[in-house]
């Protein structure tokens, strides 16, 4: 398996992953992507960067709509997450959303933690810190109702797992294609 990671993902802040992929054995690769942040390189992705590279042209984050149909999106954690749903980026993440449904790709949120937080479920029992500071934050109780409520909308998938397992899920994630 070749994954191909968007090129807007900052250098050197996915390691872990990288390690992990390293020891499987799986490669990976970085280009402009137009939604998410990694899919698997297949037939036609990797069409595109032939034809593209033979050009001597750069691949563009819109060239790749129609070649893959699943994509997984990573957050460091809820509170990116949360910033995404709720706050400054909410419209660009809304518009990632719609872009992934209108292309017929399956987006995967995957928000890594170590609160312990497995499933959207467990939202509920989940304790934003930033509520001592600011009694306006968001809850787990909100989160868990705003997430659901998306999944719903745009048919995106919100999956959860600690750090050190991102790596495996996020092949995972992508197996399907």
């Amino acid at each position: 398996m070749v994954i191909v990671e968007d090129k807007g993902q900052k250098e050197g802040k996915h390691e872990l992953k990288h390690k992990q992929w390293d020891k499987l054995g799986v490669a990976y690769t970085r280009q402009p992507l137009p939604c998410g942040d990694y899919i698997a390189l297949n037939e036609k992705v990797q069409d595109v960067i032939s034809r593209k590279s033979k050009q001597k042209k750069d691949v563009k984050k819109m060239d790749l709509l129609g070649t893959h149909s699943i994509a997984v999106d990573t957050k460091k954690d809820i509170l990116e997450i949360i910033t995404n749903v709720v706050g400054k980026s909410h419209g660009r993440f809304r518009d990632e959303l719609i872009l992934a449904q209108n292309n017929g790709i399956k987006l995967f949120v995957l928000i890594e933690n170590a609160d312990g937080v497995t499933c959207i479920n467990d939202l509920y029992k989940w304790y934003n810190w930033r509520l001592k500071k600011s009694p306006k934050a968001t809850t787990g109780r909100q989160l868990a109702k705003i997430l659901t409520s998306m999944e719903y909308k745009y048919g995106v998938k919100f999956e959860f797992c600690k750090p050190e397992e991102a790596g495996l899920r996020v092949i995972e994630l992508l197996g399907g294609e």
